[in-house]
């Protein structure tokens, strides 16, 4: 009966009101009680518009026109209400944020069941288990702002949670967290799936999180181009790729050597079970050039740009952010800057450029104590990128976007027509001086900040979570533009949780803990002790794994393929 399907969509097509293209189109799919599915898929490939489509937010809510039709337990979302589906699809939004708006915890879990007139003994039992579920205990009388980003995230599901729907669907619930908040949402949806037989619909853009899902569907250009039990498609290495979904690296590895799909093994642990019985052996000689070669650009690197000694940094309230941290950033390096959500990270670098200034200790920028230079010359030397361009953009045009900083500087209006024209070719946007910030793809305005930043001629760029939102192809591009400007001089710092993206970019790597270094040294070195990384709530890219279980530390995928030999 089709009442016991929890989603059954038929031909379901939908254009926003305003574009000339549907963002779904032809999209048909079936989702039975008790699936833990994953949806995959680039930027624009209308996920977001199919999960907000779940529980009748499209039509009702969303303009535009709808073919087709969608069944909730049977239930047409044309001629149901939001709030009748409500009861049925829970949805966490990829902006978790806008979700949260109550004064404290408990009152933002308490919204949802009382919304529904459930009794009130009945609903301080509901946030005590939501609660207890995401692991937020105790935090019932917090206020959700002063919650770090992998609390706040965990908060909006318990939220959702407290009114037990059937079909739970979270649109890119781990964006903002740590590599080992990212395994506690998929365990909090496991179990979940597992112990209510709730049904989940998880939007992610991260494939090794979908290891344990039941299936993965993936679409592009608002279809699905396929749909398959998850380890079947996770060895689908072309076809991931071809859709801009980066596969996992271990059946990557496997599969550019040659192995059939349907024997490529998709773990660190499996992976060197079948490097070893396939016969392959890791050549000491080309290994031993790829260190060499490293040590040689580290020592290379001397003059220090950003010296800060026993730096410490009290917020108001008394919440001790950093504690006695030291560090050297030299010219021309590529440096990354990790740790777990409050770890401290992005404070420390907001003392780099002076948003912050030292509650005890120094920063010096060039021997210059920043107290001294101030905020605005200090701009001059240190760029900063935020994770979300949108705080910082905030012109009609490009153009006056990029040359905003030097038209503060009284910067002379030929050479800002120079350097805003540079700017916007180092980062591939020539030609969209004229267009409106808003209206582009949020790469498009990640490029943009960059380039606002650039026209500046900064010594040290820090861009914090530059790929945060961003899928696959546009995640490549970004950093490949940061690499070219890092080649062509500039110091780069970057603030990241993104494993793949500092093992194969970043030069140097400096693992933040509780607001003091706990771990500092090349991408190597520092990747190669994976419990002191798990300790820190971080764990390295699969690949990396999978070759310190072979005894030395590669970085990337190509890196282990240069050094494989198979014995003939």
């Amino acid at each position: 009966m089709q009442e016991d399907i929890p989603i059954k969509i038929e031909s379901f097509t939908w254009r926003y009101r305003g574009r000339k293209e549907p963002a779904v189109q032809s999209l048909s799919l079936e989702v039975k009680q008790g699936d833990f599915v994953v949806i995959m898929g680039p930027s624009g490939a209308g996920k977001s518009t199919l999960a907000i489509s779940l529980n009748g937010l499209i039509p009702h809510f969303y303009k535009g026109k709808m073919e087709g039709n969608i069944f909730i337990f049977g239930k047409s979302t044309r001629d149901s209400r939001v709030g009748e589906l409500a009861r049925y699809v829970g949805l966490v939004f990829q902006d978790f944020e806008a979700q949260l708006f109550s004064t404290n915890v408990a009152l933002e879990v308490a919204f949802g069941p009382e919304n529904f007139c459930v009794p009130p003994d009945e609903i301080g039992l509901r946030i005590r288990e939501s609660l207890a579920k995401v692991g937020l205990q105790g935090f019932e009388e917090r206020r959700p702002a002063t919650l770090s980003g992998g609390q706040k995230q965990r908060l909006a599901i318990a939220s959702v949670l407290a009114i037990q729907p059937r079909v739970l669907c979270m649109d890119e619930p781990t964006t903002d967290l740590d590599p080992i908040g990212k395994e506690g949402v998929f365990k909090i949806a496991r179990s979940l799936e597992q112990e209510e037989d709730v049904t989940l619909i998880v939007i992610e853009h991260e494939t090794e999180e979908a290891l344990n899902a039941d299936r993965i569907v993936l679409m592009r250009d608002g279809q699905v181009v396929a749909d398959y039990p998850a380890k079947e498609m996770l060895r689908k290495v072309d076809l991931m790729e071809e859709c801009g979904v980066m596969p996992l690296q271990v059946p990557q590895f496997f599969s550019v050597m040659g192995v059939p799909e349907m024997e490529l093994p998709l773990t660190p642990e499996e992976g060197v079970q079948e490097f070893r019985r396939r016969g392959y052996r890791v050549d000491e000689g080309a290994y031993t050039k790829l260190v060499e070669e490293e040590k040689s650009r580290m020592e290379s690197n001397h003059e220090v740009i950003i010296e800060v000694r026993n730096l410490s940094h009290m917020y108001p309230g008394g919440v001790l952010a950093l504690e006695d941290v030291n560090l050297n950033v030299h010219k021309g390096e590529f440096l990354a800057i990790l740790g777990q959500n409050g770890s401290g990270k992005t404070t420390l670098v907001k003392h780099f450029n002076g948003l912050l200034y030292p509650t005890s200790g120094s920063v010096r920028v060039n021997g210059e104590e920043t107290r001294k230079l101030g905020i605005r010359t200090l701009g001059q030397h240190i760029g900063y990128v935020f994770q979300n361009p949108d705080h910082q953009i905030f012109s009609d045009k490009v153009y006056d976007e990029v040359a905003f900083g030097l038209r503060l500087r009284h910067t002379p209006e030929g050479e800002i027509k120079q350097r805003v024209a540079d700017a916007l070719k180092a980062v591939d946007l020539e030609g969209y001086e004229d267009a409106d910030p808003f209206s582009l793809t949020k790469g498009e305005r990640q490029r943009v900040a960059v380039a606002s930043i650039l026209a500046g001629n900064p010594e040290v760029l820090i861009l914090d979570e530059p790929t945060t939102g961003l899928d696959y192809s546009q995640q490549r591009s970004m950093m490949e533009l940061v690499k070219r400007l890092n080649e062509s001089g500039s110091t780069i710092i970057v603030v990241t949780h993104s494993m793949w993206l500092v093992a194969e970019y970043a030069d140097r790597v400096v693992v933040m803990k509780d607001g003091r270094v706990y771990l500092s040294g090349t991408v190597r070195e520092v990747f190669s002790r994976e419990e002191e990384l798990r300790d820190a709530a971080l764990k390295p890219p699969q690949i990396v794994s999978m070759s310190n279980l072979l005894g030395y530390t590669v970085r990337s995928v190509e890196e282990l393929v240069h050094v494989t030999k198979e014995n003939i």
